[in-house]
């Protein structure tokens, strides 16, 4: 090795002896390197407009879109047309089909405002779930559309948006596991609760089947951190029915809530039809008679639909079961199908048909009645009625339990 390297040596000194002359510094280049650049792709004069963005420009805008037309007095639809049924063709030529159109009474405005958009980006940011947007409920651009979030309902969907249950009308996820709790949701519902500053809230929750107690004590924990950041705030939980689980029942309707609501949705004949097999009719007045009992002074409250097949016979007995488990409130609304995996729409219930059920259930005795096509569980003026019937209370017993301990003049003079 040694013999090897001399002679190396040798070389690269005899070239580096030899070779004195000053070599000029040459400058280094990258490999996409050009001499001269290449001229700019953007120019700044103006496009020349286009035939299509002109009639663009010139149409309708989507504020147009949004909002019905005003109509002239004389272009006014009679109330027969108004409530008659549209049937119009659809589908590529040589194979359309009928399709009935929604009636104008169902439709309801894009939500557009910032108010809307304020309390979408609070329960994104918390990682909350609503039964306004899970459920596609149509009062959306109502409900969130007030002018500042004291006025706007929203209702809160607890356990995640996964159900366990997949009843035939409901377009909201499921899965035999959906993913499990998440522990600072109770935390984080009453901070957002208390950011809005609202007075009456609605809480609700998918079905959790996967868990012990169908994720009651969940559910009581999450009224418990409500009632203790904001105490003036009336709380109205809708409940699953907790596999029939009565003890549970018991422990939501005693965590201090104000109104305890489940949902019948519709008759006894149709719920086999209507709802997953493990809800029945029998098992849910069931719940709402153990809520009743658990907390007498407790509002129980129920939601039915209408539009799925059922009879006006089945209605009334219906309406006679949940008075004889003391259910306070009721509400009638259309059903509207989510998609076309879900059940169909067998009528489109005039709003005149729902006014008479209201008046037949102010009738057979509840407290309160909300009926009409767009109303659902969760409704807005229902809850304005509750929270004045529910404030009178509290005033009213402040009175009684004043007059019995002799301060009677003082609460009155308040």
């Amino acid at each position: 090795m040694a013999a090897l390297r001399r002679p190396t040596a040798r070389r690269i000194t005899s070239l580096l002896s030899t070779d004195s002359t000053p070599r000029p510094q040459q400058r280094r280049r990258l490999a996409t390197a050009l001499d001269t650049p290449p001229p700019s792709s953007t120019t700044t004069a103006p496009r020349p407009s286009t035939s299509f963005s002109n009639r663009l420009n010139t149409g309708p805008s989507f504020a147009e879109f949004v909002s019905p037309p005003q109509q002239a007095p004389d272009e006014l639809l009679s109330d027969s047309e108004a409530l008659e049924l549209k049937t119009v063709q659809i589908g590529p030529a040589g194979s359309k089909r009928p399709h009935t159109r929604l009636p104008e009474w169902l439709k309801t405005p894009i939500p557009t405002n910032s108010n809307y958009k304020k309390i979408k980006k609070d329960l994104r940011g918390l990682g909350l779930h609503t039964v306004c947007e899970e459920a596609r409920c149509p009062n959306i651009s109502d409900c969130w559309g007030g002018d500042n979030k004291n006025a706007a309902t929203a209702t809160i969907m607890l356990m995640g948006d996964t159900c366990t249950r997949g009843c035939r009308f409901c377009s909201v996820k499921t899965s035999n596991k959906p993913p499990p709790l998440d522990p600072h949701e109770p935390e984080n519902t009453a901070e957002a609760l208390k950011r809005w500053g609202l007075g009456y809230v609605v809480l609700t929750s998918v079905d959790r089947d996967d868990l012990v107690d169908g994720g009651a004590r969940h559910f009581a924990e999450t009224i418990v951190k409500i009632k203790q950041k904001a105490p003036h705030i009336l709380v109205e939980a809708l409940t699953g029915d907790y596999a029939g689980d009565l003890e549970m029942v018991k422990l939501v309707a005693q965590s201090g809530l104000d109104v305890y609501a489940h949902n019948m949705e519709t008759t006894e004949e149709l719920t086999p039809f209507v709802r997953d097999r493990r809800a029945k009719f029998r098992q849910s007045l069931a719940v709402l008679k153990a809520a009743k009992e658990a907390k007498p002074e407790l509002i129980t409250k129920t939601s039915i639909m209408l539009g799925l097949g059922e009879t006006e016979d089945a209605l009334y007995a219906t309406l006679r079961e949940l008075r004889a488990v003391g259910v306070d409130v009721v509400t009638f609304g259309q059903y509207m199908r989510p998609t076309k995996r879900h059940m169909k729409v067998e009528e489109y219930v005039t709003p005149a048909t729902f006014e008479l059920w209201r008046q037949r259930a102010l009738d057979a005795g509840f407290l309160y009645c909300a009926s009409g096509p767009l109303v659902r569980s969760s409704y807005k003026a229902g809850e304005a009625f509750i929270e004045n019937v529910l404030k009178k209370r509290a005033r009213h017993s402040s009175l009684v339990s004043a007059e019995s301990l002799g301060d009677f003049g003082k609460m009155r003079d308040v």
